[in-house]
């Protein structure tokens, strides 16, 4: 638990500590910060996608690193974590139980039919989201200042996921009430 609850904080103050390190130090000297970051990932890691997920990230940035340098390779990593969860989520679309019907079922565990489909349009929803935000986070990658690319990677791109939360929050509230 302390690995996992080690792993995501470290990934949620990422383009912070990645900002903040581009002005101190070379962008070379900043990759162990993200090599800590996957072995935490791999060791707290219970479920076979989720390494295949972190080898994919390792193999991407190294590929970036060699080919446009550290720096760049340092801000892929929101990319590679969006694409993990695009996977994830959508992977589980293809199992018995999508993610979203799998955390329904922990406070619901007979879940009726169309609470079944309603889980499983808010996975599709989620992979939307997903792709559009891994692809915000490949453009500011690409194109913006590293200001830009950490205000939208460490604050806009949280704000959206609290948006959706909140967004499927009130509507799962509303389908709710109409059964």
């Amino acid at each position: 638990m302390l690995i996992r609850t080690a792993a995501l904080l470290l990934t949620i103050g990422y383009p912070l500590l990645v900002y903040w390190g581009l002005h101190r130090f070379d962008a070379f000297a900043l990759l162990p910060l993200l090599l800590v970051i996957l072995l935490l990932r791999w060791f707290s890691g219970k479920r076979g996608y989720e390494r295949f997920v972190i080898i994919g990230s390792v193999l991407g940035v190294t590929a970036v690193v060699l080919l446009h340098g550290a720096q760049m390779g340092l801000k892929l990593y929101p990319v590679m974590v969006n694409l993990g969860l695009l996977f994830a989520f959508g992977s589980s679309l293809f199992s018995s139980q999508p993610i979203i019907e799998r955390l329904a079922r922990i406070r619901e565990p007979d879940l009726p039919p169309a609470g079944v489909a309603y889980t499983r349009k808010v996975t599709q929803v989620w992979c939307v989201f997903f792709v559009l935000n891994a692809t915000v986070s490949t453009a500011t990658m690409l194109w913006a200042s590293e200001e830009i690319w950490m205000l939208y990677n460490g604050l806009i791109a949280y704000i959206f996921i609290g948006l959706m939360l909140s967004l499927e929050w009130l509507i799962r509230q509303r389908v709710r009430r109409r059964r």
